[in-house]
């Protein structure tokens, strides 16, 4: 027999056996599992009303939330494709994914409705305009509670899906100066969740707190794995130290996934000093911490500390660190890496030839993976596709060492994306934008180390002749036209850029 692999079965398991069992913690809001499948099915009814139909793309854009775990399942289970928004970026970015995905539905959170507002009319294709609240503007917005309230509670009508079908569309930035929409489709979510389940021992009995933002290739596979398991999500909306402290012993949280800063941030706040009986499992992906950083960690806060590496193209768990039979629970050091390859992906460390370099723990090499969490390709964009997948292995643009037991160590990435707390910068994005100055003749960016934030973009930049500009002057230009978190956090102006023969910019160089 061969069943379909849906994502919908990790919500209809914890609501068929744990009906009354607490499945959201929202503010002051609390929903049981019953609860969450009602309200689910009653936004699947919703917007099948207004016209969507299986392939339609719905977008999301939102802080954690509630809404926000609803609308995976309402979508999902329609045969619709869920476009989860990075509401840190600007209106012109929001709008280009809108625009190249093809999105019917907005979804919005009251705060950031009016990143959208002004593209309207630049956005013939949407036809409903959904606020993520109990109440809206009836003219602009419709209330996602008024919209829902004499919606049925009973399961939509099935619709005909298959596991290799798109469940979202997750956009990320590259190498190009545009973002590219990751398809991952049921079956790449559904292995991914098993890996979260089984690597990351989640049960029933969990209580999750939400740091990472669930627009971020769909909270790791959490969305589906924790509801699946029947743990609970304990939901915040800004990250704030002593809100995570609080939050931990109201709610006795037994685990969190999160970037490097927000686990930082979490150390420093005062709030730790109170003490408290939570000691929860976190999970830690994006730039990987450094060993002291971790023993730290575990050592004060008597915390669990978990590493991980992914990308939204593969859905995104690839390997994990935890101690074992190779690895001690004080070796802080070998913790710190990207870890071993996850049950069913296979990994390969390889030179520009395509040879598999020495596991000498020393010869660099790109990660290329071959897995059942390897996305469909990106939307839109077979050519990029193409160049991503091939040889049958999906080529990370990530380079790496490796030791004789798989274990992988993250040195470098090929594709000069900037990991800064846990988000993608494409260096491309950032100096196209620069050069958009009319001051500015050439530049480039690169990473540099930040203790907060593990690095942010700095801006080398040469002048046009008879041209003058500050540092100052470059940043406020970057802010207007960069979402804030991609913008420059230094600029330094140089003579010249090193390039090879050809004219190649050696970005190598300037890194040293």
């Amino acid at each position: 027999m061969e069943v379909a692999l849906l994502v919908d079965d990790f919500l209809r398991r914890p609501a068929l056996l744990y009906p009354d069992k607490t499945a959201i913690v929202d503010g002051e809001k609390r929903f049981t599992y019953q609860d969450f499948q009602n309200r689910v099915n009653q936004f699947s009814h919703a917007l099948i009303a207004k016209g969507v139909r299986k392939g339609d793309r719905v977008c999301m854009l939102s802080p954690n939330s509630h809404y926000f775990l609803e609308s995976f399942y309402a979508t999902s289970q329609i045969g619709a494709i869920l476009v989860p928004l990075n509401y840190r970026l600007t209106a012109p970015e929001i709008q280009y994914i809108l625009d190249h995905s093809g999105v019917s539905v907005v979804l919005a959170d009251p705060e950031f409705s009016e990143l959208v507002d002004p593209k309207r009319a630049e956005l013939p294709a949407v036809n409903s305009w959904i606020l993520a609240s109990a109440e809206a503007d009836g003219e602009q917005w419709q209330s996602w509670d008024q919209l829902i309230e004499h919606m049925p509670t009973s399961a939509t009508r099935p619709v005909e899906r298959g596991e290799n079908d798109i469940v979202s569309i997750n956009y990320t930035s590259g190498t190009t100066a545009r973002p590219k929409g990751v398809m991952l489709t049921h079956r790449n979510c559904y292995i991914n969740a098993y890996s979260f389940i089984s690597h990351l021992n989640i049960a029933h009995e969990d209580v999750s707190l939400w740091t990472l933002p669930m627009f971020h290739c769909n909270g790791w596979g959490g969305v589906y794995a924790l509801s699946g398991m029947g743990a609970t999500h304990v939901v915040i909306r800004t990250i704030d130290g002593g809100d995570i402290h609080r939050l931990i012993e109201e709610e006795q949280v037994t685990f969190a996934c999160m970037a490097p800063t927000v686990l930082r941030i979490t150390l420093d706040s005062a709030a730790k000093a109170e003490g408290g009986t939570a000691k929860p499992r976190f999970v830690v992906a994006g730039a990987p911490p450094p060993a002291a950083f971790i023993e730290q960690l575990e050592k004060e806060l008597g915390w669990r500390f978990i590493q991980i590496y992914g990308l939204t193209e593969t859905a995104p768990i690839l390997t994990i660190s935890t101690p074992d039979h190779a690895t001690a629970e004080s070796d802080y050091t070998r913790r710190s890496r990207a870890g071993v390859p996850a049950i069913g992906v296979e990994i390969r460390v390889v030179d520009e030839q395509g040879n598999d370099v020495p596991q000498d723990d020393e010869t660099v090499g790109e990660i290329c993976v071959r897995s059942n969490v390897v996305f469909a390709g990106y939307w839109k964009q077979e050519d990029e596709t193409a160049l991503a997948i091939r040889d049958d292995f999906f080529h990370t643009g990530d380079l790496g060492v490796w030791d004789d037991r798989f274990n992988v160590r993250i040195v470098d990435r090929k594709k000069d994306v900037i990991i800064s707390g846990g988000e993608n910068i494409s260096s491309p994005e950032v100096e196209d934008a620069l050069y958009r100055h009319p001051s500015v003749l050439e530049c480039a960016v690169i990473g540099v180390p930040d203790e907060k934030w593990g690095e942010t973009p700095r801006a080398l930049i040469v002048l046009r002749p008879d041209t003058s500009e500050t540092e100052g002057g470059i940043k406020a230009f970057c802010r207007e036209n960069l979402a804030h978190f991609k913008c420059p956090t230094s600029v330094h102006f140089v003579e010249v850029l090193p390039r090879t023969a050809t004219g190649k910019l050696q970005k190598f160089k300037l890194r040293d």
